[in-house]
Parts: C-alpha cells; sequence; structure tokens
C-alpha cells in the first residue's frame, strides 16, 4: 500500500502532537516539519533526527511535488491564506479547527477544493472519540431514544488564545459532537453571553441553541481553576454522562427517565395527565481505550485513497461556523440592552 506523504506547517502549541501520530501511523510518511521559529524545529530534531527534513519556510514544502498533503497547525488567523496555498499547490488538506475565521474564507476554500478534486479535513477530534462513537451508536439504534437535552462544560485555566474565543476554541467540540450524533442538524435558535477578560476576544462563554426537539447548552472557560470536559446527555429512554477526565469509567449510562402514566402528553390538567420518574440500573460499558488525534488522521488517510469526503470536511466545519457567528452576532447585542 501506498504511504500517504504528509508534512507539517506548525510545531508550537499543538503540532508535536500531530506529528507524532502521523509518525506513529505505518501508512503515513511525515516528510517534513515545517515551523518559522527556529528553536521549535531543533525540538523536533532532537526527537525525529534525521527521519525528516526540517524547513523554515512554508512555500518549499508547497513546491515539492512529492507530498500529497500538508497537515496545517497554526494560529486560526493564518488559516485561510495558508490552506488556499496548499490546495493551489494540488495538496490535500488536514487543519486544525476551527477552519478558518469565518463563514466566508471557508465557503471559499470549500469550493477550491471542490474544483480541484482535494479533500479538506477539519480535525473536530472529538467524533474520532471512541466513547462519542458509543454515544452515536446508541442514538442511531434507538437506545437513547429521542434527544431532550444536551449539556456541555469545556473548562481549564489558559491557553489564553487571541485570535479566537473560548467559544470558537472550546465549544466548537462540543457543536461537532451535536452535528456528528444528529447527522447535520442545525439548530431552529441561537444565544450566547460572553465576557473579555485578558483578552481581545471572550475568555468565557455561555452557548444556548434550541433544534427541533431538543435543548443545548455549552460552557466554555480559560479562566477556570478545573480541567472539566464534562458531558450530560439526557434522552427519552437512557441518560448518559462523559466525564473525559476521568481515568476510568468515562461514560455512565443511566437506565432513568421520566414516563408518561396516564393521558396523551399534551394536556397538563390533573388527572388526565401524569407522569412519573423511573430509576433504573448504571451500565459503565467497556470502550478500548484509542487515540482520537490517531483515528482523525487515519480517517483523513483514507479519504485520500477513497475520494471519498471526510466526515469533518468543509461542509461540516461550514455548518458549525455559520452557528458560531450567529453567537457572535448575540454577544454583541446583549450589550445594547440595559435592565
Amino acid at each position: 500500500m501506498k504511504k500517504i506523504k504528509i508534512s507539517l506547517i506548525g510545531y508550537g502549541y499543538w503540532g508535536p502532537n500531530v506529528a507524532k501520530n502521523i509518525h506513529s501511523n505505518g501508512n503515513m510518511e511525515l516528510c517534513s516539519i515545517c515551523d518559522y521559529n527556529e528553536s521549535r524545529l531543533n525540538m523536533a530534531k532532537l526527537i525525529y533526527l534525521e527521519q525528516t527534513s526540517y524547513e523554515l519556510d512554508y512555500k518549499k514544502i508547497l513546491l515539492n511535488p512529492e507530498i500529497d498533503a500538508v497537515a496545517i497547525v497554526i494560529e486560526t488567523s493564518g488559516h485561510f491564506k495558508l490552506a488556499k496555498e496548499a490546495l493551489l499547490s494540488g495538496k490535500h488538506v488536514y487543519i486544525e479547527k476551527p477552519f478558518t475565521d469565518t463563514v466566508a474564507e471557508a465557503e471559499e476554500l470549500k469550493e477550491l477544493a471542490d474544483s480541484l478534486g482535494l479533500i479538506i479535513h477539519v480535525d473536530h477530534i472529538m467524533i474520532y472519540h471512541p466513547v462519542i462513537r458509543r454515544i452515536k451508536e446508541m442514538f442511531d439504534s434507538g437506545e437513547l431514544g429521542d434527544i431532550l437535552y444536551f449539556d456541555s462544560m469545556r473548562m481549564n485555566l489558559g491557553q489564553i488564545k487571541k485570535d479566537v474565543s473560548a467559544m470558537w476554541d472550546l465549544s466548537i467540540h462540543d457543536l461537532s459532537i451535536v452535528d456528528y450524533i444528529t447527522n447535520g442538524k442545525l439548530p431552529t435558535y441561537v444565544n450566547a453571553i460572553g465576557e473579555k477578560h485578558y483578552n481581545p476576544k471572550e475568555s468565557l462563554c455561555h452557548l444556548s441553541l434550541k433544534y427541533d426537539n431538543f435543548l443545548a447548552h455549552m460552557q466554555s472557560s480559560w479562566i477556570s481553576p478545573l480541567k472539566e470536559r464534562r458531558i450530560v446527555l439526557a434522552g427519552t429512554l437512557k441518560m448518559i454522562v462523559y466525564d473525559d477526565m476521568k481515568e476510568v469509567q468515562k461514560l455512565m449510562i443511566y437506565d432513568k427517565g421520566v414516563d408518561v402514566i396516564s393521558g396523551d402528553g399534551d394536556s397538563m390538567e390533573y388527572p388526565e395527565y401524569a407522569v412519573e420518574t423511573r430509576e433504573g440500573d448504571l451500565h459503565v460499558p467497556y470502550i478500548k481505550q484509542e487515540d482520537a488525534l490517531y483515528n482523525s488522521l487515519e480517517h483523513f488517510r483514507n479519504c485520500l485513497i477513497s475520494g471519498l469526503p471526510s466526515i469533518s470536511g468543509a461542509n461540516q466545519a461550514i455548518r458549525l461556523q455559520k452557528i458560531l457567528e450567529t453567537a457572535d452576532k448575540k454577544m454583541k447585542e446583549v450589550n445594547k440592552y440595559e435592565i
């Protein structure tokens, strides 16, 4: 099987993780690592030695006809320019989230990639996590029933970024999860509030969404004393709690809920309509440990071989960024009203 030759551009905060997972994939070849900071390249050389090449100028990578794809792991503000140059150079693109600064930029890159027959894969890493895939299976099989609400907390102290808000950096994970589970369902209502602490963008955000038949609330923060990565998803048949910070028992499935015991559910007048809570077993399924980043890169590789679009490609990124742009507008509107 032909190895996919891929080069990494950006060896800062997240780049080393991407490089490690490319290198560990026997069907990929890490051809080169590029960063404008020479000290970072020196750190990479200590790990990969002569197994790869090192560049300060990304244009040398784009001009290399032997390279199949580039992994872009730089600040979001630089994504559009670099991704466009990569596509025009005939390279498939793996790129960190968020895809671009704006929906307009994302749509332009999608149209360009489609016209050139190239793959864009945005690393919405959580949808490649084995726990999220298990939740998706539960939803698709009907085991969860209909979704009632989705609640998430994604918080930590730092890393405070200047070019995106905590919502664009953290809540995008949870938006991608809802999008993945519901096969791309869009909300009918979006609202958000946030505050700018230590940053030109919001470092604390609350995002609220209404879908056709359920609500979602997503909290993101860079100024929390505790690191939290928790999701509560309530279905009509079962309810789940996913705590990614736990070493074991990350996913807990509760056979709990509310049952209608009289009436048709449309009347709230007693005694015609009544409900009772349902208590049941707690199930903690065994889920094989896997690296979601490795799974994401492997999916990208499979897309390059098959020619099929990525499930976290430009289409999904555009859906998510439309929600985020609407939320940004809502946060600005909050400041217009006084009580």
